[in-house]
């Protein structure tokens, strides 16, 4: 096993999700040499309520710092593509938050550039990493499901429920044209296509945007965090509240999804069943430490998560006893131990997400948003 413990990371962004980054790789024995935010000031006024490296003073110093073997991208969005590309310009291995880029063009690029420079380049689709959802990836490869015939489920939260809510993510020109489809509807297409092996061919998609004017602060406001008593103005939307989206996987299986941001009481709800010839399964995210498993002439089963029960490559992602609940964070740090094994081997590996996976949900995504646009099936063409 390679000594993850020499290798030392940058995390860009210190928002919410930066600072999940920075803890999963505190966990692993990685060293984090600093952080880089939207200014130096700012990164350290964060830095006095979490625990965070001291700062670099910009991006560009940061990639200049030959001690940095990996770079975490978590900034907003619309800056994904300039600073992967001055990333892999630098030498760097990187790790993106998703969406990859604003369009398939971008990551399309992305993704050549990255092949190209032979370097460890990874989209942080974290869920794939609960070790129930490792263990379901499982048991359909190994046929105890038969032929797949149906995927459903969905993704739902109410962080944008009321019309004061505000975040970056609701600006386009930030955050891409679609948002809750990009945000999170992605996870979990990209979950349903790890956990099945099958890739999406086609989709029909129905956007909705339930709060058409939302009451924007004219300051700035972190994800999650709470803007009672500021100052507003009124912001016109254009992205999507909510989708329906169904599904036509490779071989014929039929699916469908619902996403919502606007879903009160759901925190962090992603969940989904899958249906087979033989058997069925279904995982909960809000119950991520069991897996049901589903049987027409048997007694069904809940397989909480035990390591000794597991299959192998599911028991690799898991490192607590059964009985001892994991979550959420630790999902990032599994993630990046498949990650940073790869940067130790010094060539990049096939049991993470890749540019790859990223580019993927850039072409679903514009599949997804023209299908709304036009109300009909669109093929999905990689």
């Amino acid at each position: 096993m390679a000594d993850l413990t020499k290798l030392r990371a940058a995390v860009v962004g210190t928002g919410f999700i930066g600072v999940v980054h920075v803890e999963a790789l505190t966990r692993l024995g990685i060293e984090v040499v600093g952080v880089v935010g939207s200014s130096p000031e700012r990164a350290r006024m964060k830095a006095a309520e979490t625990p965070l490296p001291a700062p670099f003073e910009s991006f560009e110093s940061m990639l200049a710092d030959e001690g940095v073997d990996v770079v975490h991208l978590t900034t907003p969005n619309h800056l994904h593509y300039d600073q992967v590309k001055a990333t892999l310009a630098a030498g760097k291995h990187v790790v993106c938050e998703k969406p990859l880029a604003l369009d398939s063009t971008q990551s399309a690029e992305l993704l050549e550039l990255a092949e190209r420079a032979r370097v460890v380049h990874c989209t942080n689709f974290n869920i794939r990493f609960y070790p129930q959802c490792q263990e379901a990836r499982a048991l359909v490869a190994d046929g105890r499901l038969g032929d797949v015939w149906n995927v459903h489920g969905g993704y739902l939260q109410d962080w944008l429920l009321l019309p004061t809510d505000w975040n970056w993510r609701l600006e386009p020109d930030k955050g891409g044209e679609l948002r809750a489809v990009a945000d999170i509807g992605s996870h979990w297409l990209d979950l349903v296509q790890f956990v099945t092996g099958l890739h999406v061919e086609a989709v029909f998609a129905d956007l909705a945007t339930t709060i058409p004017v939302r009451r924007r602060p004219t300051g700035e406001v972190e994800t999650f965090a709470a803007a009672a008593d500021v100052e507003r103005e009124d912001a016109p939307m254009s992205t999507e509240d909510l989708a329906h989206i169904l599904v036509r996987f490779a071989g014929g299986a039929r699916g469908s999804c619902v996403v919502s941001q606007v879903s009160a009481g759901r925190k962090n709800s992603i969940r989904f069943e899958v249906d087979g010839s033989r058997s069925s399964l279904a995982w909960d995210g809000e119950s991520h430490e069991s897996l049901w498993l589903g049987r027409r002439d048997a007694p069904n089963e809940l397989l909480l998560r035990n390591p000794a029960l597991l299959d192998r490559r599911a028991r690799g992602t898991t490192t607590l006893p059964a009985g001892h609940a994991e979550g959420f964070a630790d999902t990032f740090r599994e993630l990046y131990r498949a990650v940073y094994r790869a940067v130790a081997a010094g060539e990049p590996g096939d049991d993470y997400p890749t540019f790859s996976a990223g580019h993927v949900e850039n072409v679903l995504a514009e599949a997804v948003a023209r299908s709304s646009g036009m109300k009909r099936w669109v093929e999905v063409k990689l």
